[in-house]
């Protein structure tokens, strides 16, 4: 059990014994100051009022009545400030840590079943086919991969979904530019400039049709990027293919039914500023095109029909769109909060502290390639972890590809290697770490090995909070965190050799087993590698 839960339950106990009732949930927590103990609880000020009782009096009651009979790993109890608990543990309880993280495993440590049967789709990057990725790109990519494996991980039945936008009059400059570059023209005006557009159009057989192949071309081109990222999607849903089938109609006529559109100066408009829009949107133009809008909200019911919650990852562009979404949803009898939107803001390169602006490919962006084949796929996907969504973000080209400690990614990888490092100088020089149940964590009691072991127990947390939160950089932050405090122990506590009793040797082995552990688990949620081998900018060898 949990300490979490054996100190809860004690609580609920104490409060029952005094005659007071425990709120629905009684609160515990990790003190900022470790000088406060290591966990508190308010449960005295939650359940004062109600039970008519001076806080800091029933604290000390509470104090008293658990002292009487003290949960497991508890060597001591104190009221504070006006009636905060204050828990302090013997090491016994974070040997327990170490046992249900290595029993656990990389595929049960930090996993939680809080989103089981709920399914989840989480569309992201949704660009159109009609050029490459740029750097952009890849922060929404990463996070929307990311968010994904935080779902799975808490059990979501998860769908990773790619949204075409391969309809209307872009398409069409698109292929006009293509068709223009392979006949030696330039470009009509409003199409696509770029190297690209020049070498693909040379690419492109004398007979193809120049929007089928060059949408084509542009989807494997994106594909091929987002995969050396270690993204795959599930299903790449076209635009076009809701067209044919009439799903747009029948949105439409859906939406006609409800009372949620209106016809004006030969226009179809949606009555957004009904449901928290603030104004009112069109759907059908004058000219009975589509605005881009109505298959949006045709693809968001589509999507609806095979998902429970839906997240939708966008660019910095799109604060405006949300709130229409969202009103056409609720104008067809969604829950507006069953749709999530998360919006990404800008990434600005650097490279060497200097501003990177553009691609000899593009001729105005940066492609996603680019970035990828300077710095590597981990350190991108890492990088554009780093914080959260919701900030601008610098993105160095020259640091992060760097093999130095300053390099976030480094950092961390370097201590999953250190650890396989220990590990092979272990069988090298014959040690042999005795069964988990034969070992005594007793001896484990240096503040660097109990450092580490805090850091593991609020992985789950994290990995929770991740995920309800949107969040991957609590994840990228957390892992940061360990990877410090490994190499805090690499330093100061020796693993094996003169010196070193055989006892703890072995219960040292099992704590960097344990915080291998954690580091697979991070790494993996943000879709990073763990290399077992590593050297730093002039480093000889290992």
């Amino acid at each position: 059990m949990d300490v979490r839960d054996i100190l809860i339950e004690a609580v609920r106990a104490a409060l029952a014994g005094l005659g007071v009732e425990a709120p629905d949930a009684v609160q515990l927590e990790r003190p900022a100051n470790p000088d406060h103990g290591d966990w508190s609880t308010n449960v005295a000020l939650a359940s004062a009022k109600a039970a008519g009782r001076n806080p800091r009096e029933l604290g000390t009651e509470l104090v008293t009545r658990l002292e009487a009979d003290p949960p497991t790993h508890v060597t001591g109890i104190e009221v504070a400030g006006p009636g905060f608990v204050n828990f302090r543990l013997a090491d016994t309880w974070l040997h327990e840590v170490l046992r249900d993280v290595v029993i656990g495993g990389e595929e049960g440590f930090a996993r939680h079943d809080a989103g089981a049967g709920e399914r989840v789709i989480v569309e992201f990057v949704s660009a159109n086919p009609t050029g490459p990725l740029h750097a952009g790109h890849g922060r929404g990519a990463c996070f929307g991969d990311s968010v994904a494996r935080l779902y799975e991980r808490i059990g979501h039945p998860v769908q990773r979904e790619f949204y075409i936008n391969d309809r209307g009059t872009q398409m069409q400059l698109y292929a006009a530019s293509l068709a223009a570059r392979a006949a030696g023209d330039e470009v009509p005006d409003g199409g696509y400039n770029g190297q690209y557009i020049v070498d693909w159009a040379a690419a492109m057989p004398d007979d193809a049709d120049p929007l089928e192949w060059g949408y084509a071309r542009a989807l494997a081109d994106q594909r091929e990027v987002l995969e050396s990222l270690h993204i795959r999607f599930d299903a790449w849903f076209s635009e076009r293919s809701m067209i044919g089938s009439g799903a747009v109609d029948a949105t439409l006529a859906d939406l006609r039914a409800a009372d949620a559109v209106y016809d004006e100066d030969g226009a179809v408009w949606l009555r957004s500023s009904d449901h928290g829009d603030d104004k009112d949107r069109v759907l059908v133009k004058s000219d009975g095109e589509f605005t881009y809008l109505l298959p949006d909200v045709a693809y968001h019911r589509d999507k609806f029909a095979r998902a429970d919650r839906l997240v939708n990852v966008l660019g910095a562009d799109h604060h405006g769109y949300v709130a229409r979404v969202h009103a056409a949803m609720h104008a067809l009898g969604h829950d507006p909060s069953e749709l999530e939107v998360a919006i990404t803001q800008l990434v600005n390169l650097q490279r060497g502290g200097q501003e990177v602006k553009l691609s000899k490919r593009t001729g105005d962006i940066v492609e996603l390639g680019e970035v990828v084949a300077e710095v590597g796929a981990d350190a991108a996907r890492f990088t554009y972890l780093l914080q959260s969504v919701d900030s601008a973000q610098a993105f160095d080209l020259e640091l992060v590809a760097s093999q130095v400690n300053e390099n976030p990614v480094f950092y961390v990888q370097y201590a999953n290697a250190r650890i396989h490092s220990i590990v092979r100088r272990a069988a090298e020089a014959g040690v042999v770490r005795p069964d988990l149940v034969d070992t005594d964590l007793s001896v484990l009691g240096h503040p660097r090995e109990l450092r580490l072991l805090r850091a593991l127990h609020e992985l789950p947390d994290t990995v929770l909070r991740g995920a309800t939160e949107r969040a991957p950089h609590l994840v990228t932050t957390w892992v940061r965190d360990l990877a410090a405090d490994f190499h805090g122990f690499y330093h100061d506590c020796r693993v094996m050799g003169d010196g070193v009793e055989a006892d703890l040797t072995a219960a040292r082995l099992w704590l960097v087993e344990a915080v291998r552990v954690g580091l697979a688990v991070a790494l993996d949620l943000l879709g990073v590698g763990a290399p077992e081998e590593m050297w730093r900018d002039g480093e000889e060898d290992g």
